[in-house]
């Protein structure tokens, strides 16, 4: 699918739109010529390739009112396209482009920084809009929000975490959202090799935590095509983030994306319990060291005596090697659920996560990326319908 339509013949603008879109935004560019706006919207529909887009860029180089009709039409009857206008934005430029449902007017000597925050922000209003035309009934209002913890830490949460989204970003480009709620040491951002302008202190307060629109400003885009809120610089502005900010955060993501991933601090604290009050899902990682081991087994019988256990379960057993003395028999006893997947030890892991691309991101051949793509695989909708007895079969270390 075409996820962005330009109409225009100026090619140096083409190509700042082209500049724009690569590496931080998942999606192709469609050019058409300014002549299709003479033809009406069924023709200009007729030319492009899948499905309607997202964003309709209308110049520059177009007729300011050949641009205008076609905007008002597509605006009543594709109301989930954000529309862009290329053109001096003078006042009268502006007003019309307002009645006509036109979201911005950009200059056209806007720069590729510019073009890129404006398509950002059409993108996300029109998944807004596509999400309020579905039907309350059909269910699909919130997305899965997926609790990765781990009682102890140094056991490879963040890689899981940060993995896990890189993934579910494949199966759903740009409705995956990752959380840092390690709010002292969380490493998301170096993970994803990100320096995000926003944390999520800034995310749970103030405007941010009654509108979602303004939510998704402090977000940060990954080249993936998926979103992260970082935790904070400073490890003391955890102290002004409460578990009912917590709550109000993954709520509102919940209703804007299909996959919600939180990396949690390890531990039980009140923000990690918070968490799982909401989690659709829990992805357990323990290492396959006694301690560990054993530290998984209580975190699972505190939160059962809590019922704070999820309904979707996975347990991943990461750095899993035969020369540890231990067997994945032997961890299942232990903590007294089956093991769903299994990362074996690996030099390709710490070298990604030194480099900030997850392994999911590249296209490596590695014992432990198949252990992390059957993970994602167990949230991918396809496999719903799989029995439970296959989503818990027992694994070994290859």
């Amino acid at each position: 699918m075409s996820r962005f339509v330009a109409i225009t013949a100026v090619r140096d603008f083409e190509g700042r739109i082209r500049q724009a879109i690569t590496g931080s935004l998942h999606g192709d560019l469609q050019t058409l010529p300014p002549t299709v706006l003479q033809t009406g919207t069924d023709e200009l529909f007729k030319q492009l390739t899948g499905a309607p887009p997202e964003v309709l860029i209308l110049g520059p180089g177009v007729n300011p009112d050949d641009a205008f009709k076609l905007a008002t039409v597509i605006d009543l009857q594709y109301p989930e396209i954000s529309l862009l206008m290329v053109a001096e934005p003078s006042t009268d430029i502006v007003l019309k482009a307002m009645h006509a449902g036109v979201r911005d007017v950009v200059a056209p000597d806007a720069e590729v920084n510019e073009l890129r925050v404006l398509l950002e922000r059409a993108c996300l209003a029109a998944a807004s809009r596509r999400r309020g035309m579905q039907p309350a009934e059909s269910g699909q209002d919130r997305g899965r929000v997926i609790a990765v913890m781990s009682p102890k830490g140094g056991v490879g949460k963040t890689t899981v975490a940060t993995n896990l989204a890189i993934g579910l970003g494949s199966l759903a480009p740009m409705s995956v959202v990752i959380v840092d709620l390690d709010l002292q040491f969380g490493d998301v951002a170096s993970g994803l090799m990100l320096e995000p302008e926003h944390s999520i202190t800034e995310a749970v307060h103030g405007s941010a935590a009654q509108d979602s629109m303004v939510l998704k400003a402090f977000l940060t885009v990954h080249p993936a095509g998926i979103y992260a809120l970082c935790a904070p610089q400073k490890p003391s502005e955890s102290d002004y983030i409460t578990a009912d900010h917590v709550t109000r955060l993954l709520n509102q993501l919940a209703t804007e994306f299909k996959y919600v991933v939180v990396d949690t601090a390890p531990g039980l604290g009140e923000h990690c319990l918070a968490t799982l009050e909401l989690a659709t899902d829990g992805v357990w990682v323990c290492g396959m060291d006694v301690p560990s081991i054993r530290g998984l087994r209580k975190c699972f019988s505190v939160l059962k005596e809590l019922q704070l256990l999820p309904q979707g379960r996975h347990t991943v057993l990461n750095f899993a090697d035969r020369k540890s003395g231990l067997s994945v028999q032997d961890v299942e006893a232990t903590i007294g659920v089956p093991i769903d997947t299994v990362i074996p030890r690996s030099r390709t892991l710490p070298y990604s996560t030194n480099r900030g691309i997850p392994v999911l991101q590249g296209t490596a051949r590695d014992s432990a990326i198949k252990g992390l793509r059957k993970l994602v695989q167990r949230f991918d909708p396809r496999m719903e319908a799989a029995p439970q007895n296959k989503l818990h079969r027992r694994v070994v270390v290859s």
